[in-house]
């Protein structure tokens, strides 16, 4: 069984948010209004931040691309009374939209701030698109579910690709990434088998000096970052 992990490379990663504007579009992430703004109500399933590092008089600002990690030892999915966040076997941890009950015990748990809740249904209209018809996927190729108000939602990996290559016998981490890989114009991001010795991610991690968010917490997220 794979264990799927995504590699940055901080050194690469420009700021530009193309991997952000990919994940709202393949998974039907809205961009939010600027009362959402606001109110701190926008979904986001990816987001870049901007880390202050170092000290007077040479600090610098680190830019910090942020999926959700897929923790191996995920608070969230101990946290959440309705089961509703767990991991698959290859250690995607996912959301079963049906059974969240929207109590966000899975939002406070997340040290990484992964996770947003949905505070309306979503629709056609919420895309500014009146034209689509109420059953088609919104990003036009994927079957990616709609979601409705009162959920929790967090990045997947695009595990939908990953379903689809693998029954079309495609290789993930070579003809099939997830959609924040795909759109990288820098080519800052790898997504692989971490447990496959051979596969790009786990080269670049026996080579080079990397890390994980918030190590200290003993999470094992599947998401590593190369520096240096």
């Amino acid at each position: 069984m794979p264990k799927w992990g995504m590699v940055i490379d901080l050194d690469r990663c420009t700021g530009c948010q193309a991997c952000s504007m990919a994940c709202k579009e393949e998974n039907n992430v809205p961009h939010g209004s600027p009362d959402e703004q606001r109110l701190r109500r926008e979904l986001y399933w990816h987001r870049v931040i901007s880390a202050a590092t170092g000290e007077y008089p040479a600090p610098r600002d680190e830019l910090v691309p942020m999926p959700c990690m897929h923790c191996a030892d995920a608070p969230c999915v101990i946290v959440c009374p309705a089961k509703a966040t767990y991991h698959r076997p290859d250690g995607i941890v996912v959301q079963d939209y049906r059974r969240c009950i929207g109590c966000r015990y899975c939002i406070v748990a997340c040290p990484y701030g992964a996770r947003s809740f949905n505070f309306k249904d979503q629709t056609a209209e919420w895309y500014h698109r009146p034209d689509l018809p109420p059953d088609r996927t919104l990003n036009g190729q994927w079957p990616f579910p709609r979601r409705t108000r009162g959920v929790v939602e967090k990045c997947t990996f695009c595990f939908h690709r990953i379903d689809q290559a693998v029954r079309e016998r495609k290789k993930v981490g070579v003809d099939v990434v997830p959609a924040c890989v795909e759109a990288c114009p820098a080519k800052a991001r790898f997504f692989g088998d971490l447990s496959d010795p051979a596969s790009e991610v786990a080269r670049l991690l026996g080579g080079r000096a990397h890390f994980r968010l918030r190590d200290d917490l003993d999470t094992q997220p599947s998401v590593y970052y190369l520096q240096g």
